[in-house]
């Protein structure tokens, strides 16, 4: 495929307040080098696409107040690269807006949609799949998702159920999608996992333009009016306004919800390419390198004794002593210190709820 074509928009909208108190309102957490490699969450997911999308044909999508974030993370990418949204709208506006600003340069575009925050460990087996999807929606007017082979009753995600498979090429992991399910209980997704029918929904989409506009126009008419009718002010200098007004006016709505559970022309490529949303301090823990105890530790003073499966994360420049924690997350950002079962980090957002109430904020 031409590489003029191929566009990838990542989305960088996310607030992060699961990773409190490290990823804060202003600087959430795909702009934190969460892994501890010099690198955020960001411009990971940058530099892994860029290995197949140049340069000029990302998009990125992120708040009005954190669009310096990105061009300074980002400095190959050109100020009008990066889309500003002025309120939170989910994820369907943000699609549209992206696709609107592609189409108005190049009709033919094929996009890679993909979330900022994810972890892929298998980069190079993941980049085949995304570039075997890119080649199918050149030749098919479907929207594509990818699937993850599921290896535990995760209850944190959403599920894909899988009918048929398609035959295209030499592959053999590609389905029509049956239907679309929220995060399930623990049960739900135990029965899940024992019918082999149900792959993990990663967020991450592959379609033309063409096509992802169609479906916004059949299942999400209002939102395509909304873009479609000032779309002559993309590219000019009354678009921030122009975006202003849209943003004002449209639902909050997700692609998922919106377009992609309505859809009859949904497909799903199903692979195993060491994904994570990393939506969680636990799912961190999971994928963190674990010393002798299973500690997942970053910080280079933090001295611990008789402490086991805890993750814990503080700055270079304090000194850390623990004793006798066992599955608790330690976390310790500019003035504020958490200290949580890890079992109930459920409630951090609750612990954020009232430390801001505190503060008046």
């Amino acid at each position: 495929m031409e590489n003029c074509k191929k566009f990838c928009v990542i989305m960088a909208g996310g607030i992060g307040s699961r990773f409190w108190p490290l990823s804060t309102a202003g600087k959430p957490k795909q702009f934190l080098d969460i892994l501890g490699v010099g690198r955020s969450l960001l411009q990971l997911t940058y530099d892994r696409f860029s290995r197949i999308v140049p340069p000029e044909n990302f998009l990125v999508v992120t708040s009005e107040s954190h669009k310096n974030l990105v061009i300074e993370q980002l400095p190959e990418l050109k100020s009008s690269q990066v889309l500003s949204e002025p309120l939170r709208r989910n994820t369907a506006p943000c699609v549209a807006y992206a696709t609107y600003k592609i189409l108005s340069t190049c009709p033919d575009a094929n996009v890679i949609v993909a979330p900022s925050d994810h972890l892929i460990l298998k980069e190079d087996y993941f980049l085949e799949e995304i570039n075997n999807g890119l080649d199918y929606v050149t030749h098919n007017d479907v929207l594509l998702t990818l699937g993850l082979q599921p290896n535990r009753p995760e209850t944190g995600y959403g599920y894909i159920q899988v009918a048929e498979k398609v035959v295209f090429r030499q592959s053999e992991n590609l389905f029509r999608v049956k239907t679309f399910t929220e995060k399930p209980d623990r049960k739900m997704a135990k029965v899940f996992i024992e019918t082999g029918e149900f792959y993990w929904n990663s967020g991450i989409f592959i379609w033309s333009a063409k096509a992802i506009l169609n479906a916004f126009a059949k299942h999400l008419p209002e939102v395509n009016a909304l873009f479609d009718y000032g779309k002559k002010h993309i590219n000019t200098p009354d678009e921030v306004q122009y975006i202003n007004k849209v943003y004002s006016e449209c639902p909050n709505i997700s692609i998922d919800y919106g377009v992609m559970e309505k859809a009859d022309n949904v497909y799903v490529l199903c692979a195993d390419f060491g994904w994570s949303d990393l939506g969680t301090w636990g799912s961190l823990y999971e994928n963190h390198k674990k010393d002798e105890s299973d500690n997942a530790v970053t910080g280079n003073k933090i001295f611990l004794y008789d402490t086991h499966e805890c993750l814990i994360n503080m700055p270079d420049n304090k000194i850390a002593v623990i004793q006798g924690l066992n599955d608790y997350i330690v976390v310790e950002s500019e003035k504020t210190l958490l200290i949580c079962k890890k079992e109930d980090e459920q409630q951090i957002r609750q612990f954020v709820a009232d430390v801001s109430l505190a503060e008046g904020k």
